[in-house]
């Protein structure tokens, strides 16, 4: 019998906390029914509760998805005649690759309407390097987002009040009674607000690693596969890349530094990790789109339209459209710079063997280039540049990281931690590669 749980909440709940596979006119009614206000917080957070310890199934999994989908504004390109993907990363450390990726996919010929999230906690936030842009406007409304799609091929901004409102309301619950961990709920979260975007097709980016949200490959894997089985399961195209969280991306952590380093990556130069996880995820976008059929061709047009400046011009054009400084393009120096770069030697010679990303994470945050409540104000110019990566050849007193710093004694108390993350060792054990794994069904 279907439980109309907007006027009986408490039986809705009580069903999936004994084990009861709940309807998809279920779901959608208590939804809607929280974002009318007939079920309360609580009640919410109760039934939270009970998906996280009795468990979600795919078809259920799909039927939140579509209620927290349709709560909102699902946006529409009927004019648009390019295939519309996107990526999405469950977060990382250094992780700056959608700012780079989304211009460079959209110079191949792929709309890419991108809806990205704040940091919080020892992960960065796409939405805060971006604003590290003077100008740069990330709350677009949905009318004008879609309109700098048409006209550029990409817009990356945050989830407005009109996409997806219930998944807003839901994670606030979520992020404070304990039930974030449930893979159906972070599913449903995940793909409720990047289906509002009107995407044909999606790539996860699924970081696996000390520096990730998932610490290990088993729980990372049942991540990708969920992910893809409901995104499919709700008709879109999904693939999902396992990548290693081991160390962080790239050498930089930090808002502006982040920003800075995708600049250097859409110009033909940066990182290598950085630039093979770009090259990565928008091959796979490239072929999801079908301007591709092999990702040995998407990568070549890729690495053509990144060595040409298609992508870096396709950024300016981005940044314009957004209210930004588009000079900060051809003169990364107009991003926010702090005014101190303090030194973190060496404590002994030898092979850097493993950096620990969190522990980088957690500075960054100390010293002001993240967040812990969503209210909290962030220093663009702060953060960490690495000297040394993994397999790099270090002396006694010699630099591996640098801070980046308002004033000089606000380096000082985290100086050691630092130097601590890097395991200076005789030899490096073997790694894994950036790349785990693809997860396709």
């Amino acid at each position: 019998m279907t439980t109309r749980c907007g006027a009986n909440p408490i039986e809705f709940i009580a069903k999936k906390r004994d084990g009861g596979r709940l309807g998809a006119t279920e779901i959608q009614d208590f939804v809607t029914g929280f974002m009318e206000g007939r079920v309360t917080d609580y009640q919410m957070s109760a039934w939270l509760m009970a998906a996280l310890l009795v468990g979600l199934d795919d078809a259920e999994t799909v039927a939140l998805t579509q209620a927290m989908l349709h709560s909102g504004k699902v946006l529409r390109f009927s004019s648009l005649r390019l295939p519309k993907v996107d990526k999405h990363s469950t977060g990382g450390v250094g992780d700056k690759i959608s700012i780079c990726l989304a211009p460079l996919v959209a110079a191949c010929g792929v709309a890419v309407p991108m809806i990205a999230g704040r940091g919080l906690g020892h992960t960065g936030g796409t939405l805060d390097k971006l604003e590290a842009i003077p100008g740069y406007d990330t709350r677009l409304e949905a009318r004008r987002f879609q309109a700098v799609v048409r006209d550029v091929g990409v817009s990356i901004i945050g989830q407005t009040a009109e996409l997806a409102p219930a998944d807003r309301r839901i994670y606030a619950l979520r992020d404070v009674t304990g039930t974030v961990e449930s893979i159906p709920l972070i599913v449903a979260s995940i793909l409720s607000k990047k289906l509002a975007a009107g995407l044909d097709g999606l790539v996860l980016d699924v970081k696996v690693g000390r520096g990730a949200f998932m610490k290990d490959l088993v729980a990372a894997r049942l991540l990708a596969r969920t992910l893809v089985r409901v995104g499919r399961a709700a008709g879109r195209r999904v693939v999902a890349l396992l990548t290693d969280m081991s160390v962080p991306t790239g050498l930089t952590i930090g808002n502006a530094l982040e920003t800075r380093e995708a600049i250097e990556v859409l110009g033909g130069g940066g990182p290598p990790d950085t630039v093979e996880l770009t090259l990565a995820l928008g091959a796979e976008m490239l072929i999801i789109a079908g301007v591709d059929a092999r990702r040995g061709d998407a990568r070549r047009r890729l690495e053509q339209a990144r060595r040409s400046g298609a992508g870096l011009e396709r950024f300016a054009r981005m940044v314009a459209a957004h209210g930004g400084d588009p000079r900060v393009v051809e003169d990364p120096a107009r991003l926010p710079r702090a005014p101190e770069r303090v030194p973190v030697p060496a404590p002994v010679s030898g092979t850097v063997a493993a950096i620990d990303p969190r522990e980088l994470a957690l500075v960054a945050l100390a010293l002001g280039a993240g967040r812990t409540r969503a209210d909290q104000a962030i220093d663009p110019r702060v953060g960490i540049e690495l000297s040394a990566r993994r397999g790099t050849r270090v002396t006694r007193g010699e630099p591996l990281a640098w801070l980046h710093v308002a004033r000089r004694d606000q380096a000082n108390p985290h100086l050691s931690r630092v130097s601590a993350a890097f395991a200076v060792a005789r030899r490096v054990a073997d790694v894994s590669p950036l790349v785990i794994g693809r997860v396709t069904r």
